[in-house]
């Protein structure tokens, strides 16, 4: 599929739905969170298209919209659901597709299934989101080394928070992958604001090869 981006992170709650809300506004493209797990406080889709700006259109179905605020494989027991890989078929659309995993890649999927399995499954490049803060270097190079163990294209890394210099070229260059820019901590999460962060912090040329 061409121009299909996967992100995934270094650990949960560190920004992936805000750079996935930026890229997909960025590149006009579609966006799709295959399994979300947790329904209170408003879903990661929500949150694409509220601090994205992203036209609700474009923003495609969970395949799975999971209760509990846990691991899927956790989340879906409860449920007595049981996620399959042949239940999760990459959708086609007309350009772009934006597709945000849940966690880290080593997050279960299913007892038997990982995101970074489904990630090799999918033959698609992944940008890992990294946040900037302490024990940023494991995390990101842990993560780069389960993706390339299972021969998962690494498209590059996007770092969240304040500037580290060194943190950000250590992983990078230990763990061989682009730099592709970090986005800044944000006063307020909305569409003007994040447009102008990620255009003043990353070249869209680097997403569109």
């Amino acid at each position: 599929m061409s121009g299909a981006f996967v992100i995934t992170g270094t650990d949960t709650d560190i920004g992936k739905s805000v750079f996935a809300a930026a890229l997909t506004a960025a590149l006009g493209a579609s966006y799709w969170k295959p399994v979300q797990a947790g329904l209170a406080d408003g879903t990661d889709s929500e949150t694409v298209a509220r601090i994205g700006g992203v036209d609700p259109a474009r923003i495609l179905l969970e395949r799975y919209r999971l209760k509990i605020p846990a691991s899927p494989h956790f989340s879906a027991a409860q449920e007595d659901i049981v996620i399959g890989l042949d239940d999760l078929v990459l959708p086609q659309v007309e350009g772009p597709l934006i597709i945000e995993g849940a966690g880290g890649a080593l997050v279960p999927v299913n007892p038997d299934l990982l995101f970074a399995d489904l990630f090799a499954h999918w033959m698609l490049p992944v940008i890992i989101v990294a946040s900037t803060s302490l024990g940023t270097i494991n995390h990101s190079l842990l993560t780069i080394e389960a993706l390339r163990s299972r021969g998962v294209p690494i498209h590059g890394i996007a770092f969240i928070g304040a500037e580290n210099v060194d943190s950000e070229q250590t992983i990078c260059r230990i763990g061989a992958v682009r730099h592709l820019g970090r986005l800044p901590m944000i006063d307020e999460l909305a569409p003007e604001p994040l447009r102008e962060a990620f255009a003043a912090h990353f070249n869209i040329a680097d997403f569109l090869s």
